[in-house]
């Protein structure tokens, strides 16, 4: 069984949501899973999972949030095995969601292997919690 460890930072509850799909995902194909604000977790405990789920809604002009989630990825890095499967997940509202290609981009520069991602606008969908939990099928299996 898979140990899987759903990251992440929300302020308007938007990418909480998609976590908590993730992780409904995941739990359907039997894999245990961690659900965790990015503030309840050191940045060394990600070497107890087998992949990860991260999730931030944009901020400051297309970036992650800076003050909990940035600095834990900073962290993360070089502390993860190389090729650690990964999902990365968030909402933006005011830009256009660039955040989540530069993100994605960023992880496999720092050779996660990233398995997908989902950004929504604002408060997701249904069809966008039904990708959510699919991509928490895929580091499941």
């Amino acid at each position: 069984m898979k140990k899987i460890g759903v990251i992440y930072w929300s302020n308007m509850g938007n990418v909480e949501v998609l976590a908590d799909h993730i992780s409904t995902g995941a739990k359907s194909l039997g894999a245990d899973v961690e659900v965790k604000l990015v503030s309840e977790i050191k940045p060394n405990e990600i070497t107890k999972y087998d992949a990860v789920a991260l999730g931030s809604p944009s901020m400051d002009n297309n970036k992650i949030e800076q003050q909990e989630m940035e600095p834990f990825i900073n962290e993360i890095r070089l502390l993860a095995p190389n090729n650690m499967p990964i999902v990365l997940f968030g909402s933006y509202g005011w830009d256009d969601g660039k955040f989540m290609v530069d993100w994605v981009q960023r992880m496999k520069d720092e050779k996660f292997d990233v398995k997908g991602s989902i950004a929504v606008k604002e408060a997701p969908t249904a069809k966008q919690l039904e990708k959510a939990e699919e991509l928490g099928k895929l580091l499941a299996e």
